[in-house]
């Protein structure tokens, strides 16, 4: 934990945390937080959870372990911090700057116990826009489709978070509702975003866009004995049946296990 220096919450405890600055990638930023803020060095384990409110605020949880440094001491203080310590998490220090760091220790300390998903970092690749890759699937007793677009060579379908005040507050599912709507009858389908399987970013050259790869579902709300997937409207997209046996294997775990990142708002 770490007690902050800024003058709106001084001397409040938080977790260490930040904003990305210009050409960095996420968990460059994560070190450089953590050694400005708590004078350690550190390596990411894995990304814990991506809270997002729209895409202007997106915050990326990591679980973290020291590799070096020297814990920063009250004789260090400066305006990154005024010192950093470590506390049980039964018995974390007050005042918090906000309590929902409380969840995020709870996190990470169930991961440690046992891990609910894969170790993933973010993929240092290039993007433009923030948006997500959607890995839609529909599932029976014995089958997995996966909705795949058209236009050009067939792909995961990808839409971009938009920047009215309807689609901040509504965050990114707002945006995956509206690319469903374009081939779905939405109105008899229920529709569940059930994590992150990943994300790519990278920061550098002035590309600073995220691209999050997020697992959805489909299925009928009367779903009845249902041996298809819903019918689409229009040409841009079809459902592809899986039919490769460890894929098919892969995303039924991922989705009866919930073995991805949470995302939250």
């Amino acid at each position: 934990m770490i007690q902050e220096a800024k003058r709106e919450c001084r001397g409040t405890w938080y977790l260490p945390a930040g904003r990305m600055e210009p050409g960095e990638t996420i968990v460059e930023a994560m070190q450089r937080e953590v050694k400005e803020e708590a004078g350690l060095l550190c390596e990411p384990v894995t990304l814990l959870s991506v809270e997002e409110r729209g895409a202007s605020w997106i915050r990326f949880v990591f679980l973290a372990r020291p590799t070096g440094g020297v814990l920063k001491t009250s004789k260090d203080a400066d305006s990154e911090s005024l010192q950093a310590g470590w506390y049980p998490r039964v018995s974390l220090p007050t005042p918090l700057r906000a309590h929902d760091v409380l969840h995020l220790v709870e996190l990470g300390a169930k991961f440690c116990q046992q891990a609910m998903h894969p170790l993933i970092l973010p993929q240092e690749l290039p993007c433009s826009v923030v948006c997500q890759r959607l890995v839609t699937t529909f599932t029976t007793v014995q089958s997995v489709w996966v909705l795949v677009g058209t236009v050009g060579t067939p792909h995961l379908p990808i839409t971009a978070c938009g920047f009215t005040p309807m689609e901040q507050r509504g965050g990114i599912k707002v945006a995956i509702l509206r690319l469903l709507q374009e081939c779905l009858t939405l109105h008899s389908l229920a529709v569940e975003t059930k994590g992150l399987l990943g994300l790519q970013h990278l920061g550098r050259d002035h590309v600073d866009g995220v691209c999050l790869n997020v697992l959805v579902t489909v299925a009928f709300r009367n779903p009845g004995i249902q041996d298809e997937p819903p019918k689409i409207r229009g040409e841009n997209y079809f459902w592809w049946k899986v039919l490769e046996e460890d894929l098919q294997k892969l995303l039924l775990y991922k989705l009866q296990e919930s073995s991805v990142i949470p995302l939250s708002r």
